[in-house]
């Protein structure tokens, strides 16, 4: 079973989707193979390198009021804690393009998951800004990566047509919302789902062959 996981370092119900996944799997156990691979997705294409707060970011681009954010805020924490996942103070956004980048040289280096892992983390856990060259650089060796060779991918521009590309493919596909969780190419699940309805739907699907 293929699972792509279309998602964005700065996306929290992306942490929250992805333990929860990851739980699922850890029920089903080997009866399902699983073959996991994390897919480029952009919440802020458009922001530059200082990013901005995060709190009114979202109040403007979601037309809510600052206490509204910080309310949905509590809940993906509480959300995060059932699946194992602890969100520490995060004050601001940034532009991912660079941890997409890394994060498709990790996969053709067999670390994918482990750097999504130590991204996530930094981000959503440190509050770590995860465009900065030195937080990507963190992350990369925390993944068991080559230090040196992901210091030639983040301080350059590798990778690029391949991200944006693949960003363009999902986008044609239908996925404009993360997480999208899409199975064999077929089926999706999408939103930060609890662990019973992941597992739910990898059986029946496993089940139809």
């Amino acid at each position: 079973m293929r699972i792509d996981f279309v998602s964005d370092v700065a996306c929290p119900w992306c942490a929250v989707g992805l333990h929860g996944l990851e739980r699922a799997l850890q029920t089903l156990g080997d009866g399902v193979p699983v073959e996991l691979h994390f897919q480029p997705f952009e919440l802020n294409p458009d922001l530059g390198p200082e990013g901005r707060e995060v709190v009114p970011y979202l109040a403007e681009k979601y037309g809510k009021t600052p206490e509204q954010v910080r309310q949905t805020q509590a809940m993906i924490r509480d959300r995060g804690a059932e699946v194992g996942f602890a969100f520490g103070e995060r004050t601001h956004t940034w532009n991912t393009f660079d941890a997409h980048r890394l994060l498709h040289w990790a996969g053709l280096q067999g670390r994918q998951r482990e750097l999504k892992h130590a991204l996530l983390a930094a981000y959503h856990g440190q509050g770590r800004n995860p465009s900065a060259a030195d937080v990507l650089l963190d992350c990369a060796v925390q993944a068991g990566l080559d230090a040196d060779a992901a210091r030639v991918v983040i301080e350059g521009k590798r990778y690029a047509d391949e991200v944006r590309a693949e960003e363009r493919r999902w986008q044609q596909l239908g996925i404009h919302s993360v997480p999208s969780i899409v199975i064999d190419g077929r089926h999706l699940i999408q939103g930060g789902q609890p662990p019973a309805v992941y597992e739910q739907a990898l059986r029946q699907i496993a089940a139809e062959g």
